[in-house]
């Protein structure tokens, strides 16, 4: 069964558009990568200034194989890189145990 991994970024306020542009403009830096499912930004309404980086992996191993290259690759620091939006962040793990769709779909 697939794996589901939430980012949760901390971000204030006045890096919201900043975090929502660095994003867009990430296009194709996970969608091709070996075992990749899914992928949503969630923007907070209220409540929270946390948005959640949803993706989801068909098993640990794919998950962990983008983590140690791609994604650690798109990270890493040096140079003129850009002060980080989020001023925290953590990352939920979980299994999907079920799952539903419109029918048809």
């Amino acid at each position: 069964m697939s794996v589901v991994k939430i980012n949760v970024l901390t971000v204030p306020a006045d890096q919201r558009e900043t975090l929502e542009k660095r994003f867009a403009s990430r296009a194709g830096a996970v969608e091709n990568s070996d075992g990749f499912e899914w992928f949503e930004l969630l923007r907070p309404i209220e409540g929270t200034e946390d948005y959640l980086v949803y993706t989801r992996w068909r098993d640990e191993e794919s998950f962990q194989a983008w983590m140690e290259g791609p994604m650690k690759s798109a990270h890493q620091g040096g140079g003129d890189r850009p002060k980080p939006a989020a001023s925290g962040s953590s990352v939920w793990s979980f299994e999907v145990v079920q799952q539903a769709a419109p029918k048809g779909e």
